[in-house]
């Protein structure tokens, strides 16, 4: 487990989803509980929590926590980061816009995938035009 102390949150990175329950010392926090994470068969295509942004049981500053074993390429990564930072962001500014959050979450989601995609494509010149249609 690795921790990065920031001023507006604490970033938690680790192979083990049941980690973010040991850091916190606690067996259960916002919907989550430490025995049912420990019985979830973890790998690196399923697992308890792939990333989990919330505010900290034991200060009330925010946490981000992303598993390690879910980052198996980069278009996997940035989308779950970006997912974890999209919550992080609503607690930021105060749930502005908090009655459609997991649907605005998912679907910056997706796009995303899909942006990134397209970047990668174009960087290893599958695409040689500089202008693309989409």
């Amino acid at each position: 487990m690795i921790i990065f102390k920031f001023t507006l949150y604490t970033l938690i990175l680790s192979y083990s989803p049941c980690d973010v329950f040991k850091h916190f010392n606690v067996t259960e926090m916002h919907g989550l509980n430490l025995v049912d994470c420990e019985k979830y068969n973890n790998t690196n295509e399923d697992a308890y929590i792939a990333g989990f942004c919330n505010v900290s049981p034991i200060d009330g500053k925010p946490f981000v926590f992303i598993n390690l074993s879910r980052c198996n390429n980069d278009v996997e990564t940035t989308a779950l980061v970006f997912h974890e930072m999209m919550h992080l962001s609503g607690i930021k500014y105060n749930d502005e816009w908090l009655s459609n959050e997991e649907n605005m979450i998912t679907f910056a989601e997706n796009e995303t995938y899909k942006v990134v995609k397209l970047i990668k494509k174009t960087k290893n010149g599958k695409r040689n035009s500089s202008r693309m249609a989409i």
